[in-house]
């Protein structure tokens, strides 16, 4: 018990508080984004086992309902301007998982602007800024990327949060598969 007087069981099926029970089935799936680096390790044919292996582990926890995911237009493109052969290959991804598709909105793009003026993300690499504020202005809780030069850094996890809450937004996780996955 707690000094609350309710029981905290995070691994069984019951979460109790002080005025709320929890069964573990009715706690809410994480919404994440899954921006277009995580497809591209998911077909990738590169000698990188270990992260295409926690990138189709995420996948597969997708599937099974654990994450709810959401791409953007911004990921379409992307796969769009790939080579036909791996553009198929990042489709037949993008249909097996399902994952609900966010228009970019003029609300997101200045969002992505404003993290560009604020030199989060550099401004040749706008596509990058437009996957995170597109998460941030759906509430999204994760935006899941191995792009470790502009997105999964410290930098950008501290100061996204900074420009998202003087803009009046919640703040968004931004983490690698491995971060996600559990064994």
């Amino acid at each position: 018990m707690n000094r609350l007087g309710g029981l905290n069981r995070l691994a069984g099926t019951v979460y109790a508080t002080s005025s709320r029970v929890y069964n573990a089935a009715m706690i809410k799936p994480l919404k994440v984004y899954l921006d277009t680096s995580i497809l591209n390790f998911a077909v990738s044919v590169q000698d990188v086992p270990y992260e295409k292996e926690a990138t189709l582990n995420l996948l597969q926890q997708v599937k099974k309902g654990k994450f709810l995911a959401y791409i953007s237009q911004v990921t379409l493109d992307e796969i769009l301007k790939a080579g036909e052969a791996k553009r198929n290959e990042l489709i037949k991804i993008v249909e097996q998982v399902n994952p609900e598709e966010l228009p970019i909105t003029e609300e997101a793009v200045a969002l992505a602007n404003r993290y560009i003026e604020s030199k989060i993300i550099p401004a040749n690499n706008r596509n990058d800024a437009l996957h995170i504020a597109v998460a941030t202005i759906y509430n999204l809780d994760v935006v899941v990327s191995w792009n470790f030069e502009h997105m999964v850094k410290l930098k950008t996890r501290r100061e996204v949060p900074a420009v998202n809450a003087l803009m009046l937004y919640k703040g968004i996780e931004i983490c690698s598969p491995l971060e996600m996955i559990e064994p």
